[in-house]
């Protein structure tokens, strides 16, 4: 259970960091109002926070589990949300890269 929350409190802050940070660039929040994008940091850096709680209670302690989880989140993430918000292609290298952060994903969910 605390895996399935670490993944969904992941998820959301990965979704809200992407939005903070390039959706600032794709509509000029930064510019309107920079007080409210630097604000969002503070929800975002909880959900991170929690995050990880739950992904070292999943993994016993141990940290790398949460570190490598969590950066292949926020490599799916990316993928997707700069495809769809930005249009830019999924070449080789892209791809490539997207299906390695998946594998490292799944190597620390099933390498016991």
């Amino acid at each position: 259970m605390n895996l399935l929350i670490g993944f969904l409190y992941g998820l959301v802050a990965q979704v809200l960091t992407f939005y903070q940070l390039q959706g600032s660039i794709k509509y000029g929040w930064y510019e309107k109002y920079p007080v409210i994008v630097i604000l969002a940091s503070i929800p975002s850096g909880w959900l991170f926070l929690k995050s990880v709680q739950h992904f070292v209670t999943a993994f016993g302690g141990e940290i790398w589990p949460s570190r490598l989880i969590g950066y292949g989140i926020g490599v799916v993430i990316f993928t997707l949300m700069s495809y769809y918000l930005f249009k830019e292609p999924l070449n080789v290298k892209t791809l490539v890269c997207l299906g390695l952060s998946v594998l490292i994903i799944l190597i620390q969910i099933l390498w016991k």
